[in-house]
């Protein structure tokens, strides 16, 4: 209690010895004849220290200034008497007018222009202004006139404890780890003091925890918060609330404080293992369940959240390991198990697997802590359902001949039905794959035999589709897929590839080769093909041409001599015997055709037509078109204009008896014998023109005519 005192009356009268000690040169150091600035105080003790001053005599200068103070939001009854302003010049006279001017005067500070008194008339504040920089002149009272030039000087507005500190960034919110080990860094937080920070522990700050304790503390200098408590645990409680204090005075009785809250959260670290809700689960399942369906979820349950809690599931152990599969859902971590193969109810009717969940993400820090993992045992249960039937086998692959006769059986297709009561079957074929209708099959035993012939040459493969159905139950069916190939027969004789024509030089060699002809077979042999080539047994002694066999496959046509002519015989027929290895083999005969030309030196053929010896020297079968072309325009020219003179012979008047039209009239009046006759007359029906004696005429146009009246 003694030092508390102790500290409490240093922290009272320190501003005071400081005022005493910064005014002490201004009183004691003062030289002769000068002006002086002197403190507040007592009348008495300002008249001794001016009798003092008037002895001493050291400079001839006029004026010493030094700083004033005041003490901040100091209040009474009387204006504050900040200092007196004196200089030697004064004899007491009353002749000496004292001035001030600068910030604040005559507002905040006023001067006796007499005394030289300088007293303030407000409240200060040192966090609103600290200081005020004032100018002080002695003047003449009569005159006006400067005695001494102008002087500044400083008014410093002392500072006292009249603010509390304040948390500008407040509230806080801050998260730390959980678990984490005692003295873990959470956070920092900062308050200021709007006080001097160098006079006094006016702006000396310590902090302190008000709440928050006993997990949490704080640096009560550096205002650092650490966790401490070990092993706190979020699962536990997440969110704390801590209130902290900034207390100036270096937090001493009579200091001001404020204080700001820090919402501290523990983020989650992995240190809970995935828990699953109950140790067995049960789930049926019917054996028609199509692959990749879910059949049922198992979940295990983690403490924690986000990345920690992630957990994956496996089939570690169990009779169906390869029938089902788990998988992880990324939503809700559950664990789905799914069908991976079929399911047979005759076969099996149910499983037991035993099914493990690990976290995904493992902290090492907490690794000794156990394994992060956990297992449940799942049984499955296969229910009958109604099956379609089955094939013995996915797809079939048969053979058939394509000489095949008619009705008989190709193969055979066979199904049962998997279910216990096990209904009888009967096959069909799709005709949509048959649309030519060229398969049957036996609706009981499935034996597939042929509708129509084959021809492998036309098409080798037949597709078609084999329908199984359940007869107590038509809404059950199977579909299977069945290749039928058609095997080959040595049914096709071979021939030339293409229709040869050979050109035969009239210059040409014995022996040289005049055409090489290759042939095809639409027949497949496994061997390849072999082709034997020979002449008709009648020109197998040909005296002007031969054949050679190639080792390609090929057949080469030579000429036996030379001084062939074109004159003599242009073209030459030579038939060829064609013959494959099959069995039976097939044969046929192709004919060559070879045509004698004309050819240049090198033996590039330039002219085969026989005319060319015929015609006039520089004469060419085009030349001779054309002129043939000219005679029969001319003839046509001739007989047009013939045509068109014996026209124009016709006689150019109509005759009378190239009139055809009927001598006819008609009339209603009884007959009157001799006198009706008379009574028209059939001339001018006859030719009404002609009635004038005018006939017309065929090569003019006739005037217009009007007939009388």
């Amino acid at each position: 209690m003694p030092e508390r005192l102790t500290e409490m009356l240093m922290d009272t009268w320190t501003p005071l010895i400081i005022l005493w000690i910064t005014l002490l040169p201004s009183i004691y150091m003062a030289p002769m004849n000068q002006s002086q600035i002197l403190p507040s105080g007592s009348s008495a003790e300002l008249k001794r220290l001016t009798e003092e001053q008037r002895v001493l005599n050291r400079s001839k200068r006029g004026w010493v200034w030094n700083q004033m103070f005041v003490l901040e939001e100091f209040s009474g009854p009387e204006p504050i008497l900040v200092g007196r302003l004196h200089t030697d010049l004064d004899p007491g006279s009353s002749k000496i007018k004292y001035i001030l001017s600068g910030d604040g005067a005559g507002t905040i500070f006023v001067i006796n222009d007499k005394t030289g008194d300088i007293h303030a008339m407000k409240r200060l504040d040192r966090e609103e202004k600290a200081e005020y920089t004032l100018t002080a002149q002695a003047v003449d009272r009569d005159t006006n006139k400067p005695l001494e030039p102008p002087s500044e000087f400083i008014i410093k507005v002392q500072d006292i404890n009249d603010n509390a500190p304040e948390f500008v960034d407040g509230p806080y919110h801050a998260t730390v780890p959980e678990m984490s080990v005692v003295g873990t860094f959470v956070t920092k937080v900062t308050a200021t003091d709007a006080d001097d920070p160098v006079y006094g522990n006016s702006a000396k700050l310590v902090y302190s925890i008000l709440e928050g304790q006993p997990y949490f503390s704080i640096e009560p200098h550096t205002a650092i918060i650490k966790t401490a408590l070990p092993n706190m645990d979020r699962e536990a409680k997440e969110e704390y609330f801590v209130v902290i204090q900034a207390k100036d005075m270096g937090g001493h009785m009579g200091g001001l404080s404020g204080t700001t809250t820090v919402t501290i959260t523990l983020t989650d670290v992995n240190d809970n293992p995935p828990k699953f809700a109950q140790s067995l689960y049960h789930f049926s399942v019917m054996e028609d369940v199509a692959l990749g369906e879910p059949i049922g979820r198992v979940k295990a349950n983690d403490l924690d959240i986000g990345e920690n809690a992630k957990s994956s599931y496996d089939i570690i152990e169990g009779d169906g390991m390869d029938i089902f599969e788990i998988t992880t859902d990324v939503q809700t971590q559950d664990g789905i198990i799914r069908v991976r193969k079929p399911l047979d109810f005759e076969t099996k009717k149910s499983y037991t697997l035993k099914v493990e969940a690990a976290n995904v993400h493992i902290d090492p820090r907490f690794i000794s802590g156990g394994p992060f993992k956990d297992t449940a045992t799942v049984k499955v249960v296969v229910e009958d359902a109604d099956e379609p039937p089955v094939f013995s086998s996915p797809t079939y692959l048969l053979e058939v001949h394509e000489n095949a006769a008619i009705n008989s059986v190709i193969g055979q297709v066979t199904a049962h039905d998997p279910d216990v009561s096990s209904s009888p079957i009967r096959f069909s074929i799709d005709r949509h794959t048959d649309l030519e209708r060229q398969f049957n099959i036996n609706a009981e035993d499935g034996k597939i035999t042929l509708a129509t012939p084959l021809d492998r040459e036309t098409n080798t493969w037949h597709n078609i589709t084999i329908v199984a159905t359940e007869t107590r139950n038509h809404s059950q069916v199977s579909r299977v897929p069945v290749a039928i190939k058609v095997l080959d027969v040595n049914d096709n004789a071979p021939e030339f590839a293409s229709e040869h024509e050979a050109f035969l030089c009239e210059n040409g060699k014995p022996g040289q080769v005049i055409q090489i002809v290759s042939a095809i077979d639409k027949d497949d042999p496994k061997n390849g093909h072999y082709f034997l080539y020979s002449l008709l047994p009648e020109m197998v002694n040909n005296p002007n041409f031969t054949i050679k066999k190639n080792e390609d496959n090929t057949l080469s046509i030579l000429a036996r001599h030379s001084g062939f002519s074109r004159q003599k015989q242009e073209v030459y027929l030579l038939p060829i015997i064609i013959s494959d290895s099959g069995n039976p083999p097939m044969s046929s005969t192709s004919t060559l055709t070879i045509r004698v030309c004309g050819c240049s030196s090198d033996g590039i053929v330039q002219s085969c037509n026989v005319e060319a010896y015929v015609l006039p020297i520089g004469l060419s079968m085009g030349a001779l078109i054309a002129i043939l072309a000219c005679i029969i325009l001319l003839l046509v020219i001739v007989v047009l204009f013939v045509t068109l003179r014996r026209h124009k012979n016709e006689p150019l008047i109509i005759k009378d008896d190239e009139d055809v039209r009927e001598n006819i009239i008609r009339y209603d009046d009884e007959g009157g014998g001799e006198e009706d006759t008379e009574a028209f007359d059939i001339a001018t029906l006859q030719n009404p023109d002609g009635i004038n004696g005018f006939l017309p005429r065929k090569d003019i146009k006739p005037d217009l005519q009007f007939m009388p009246r």
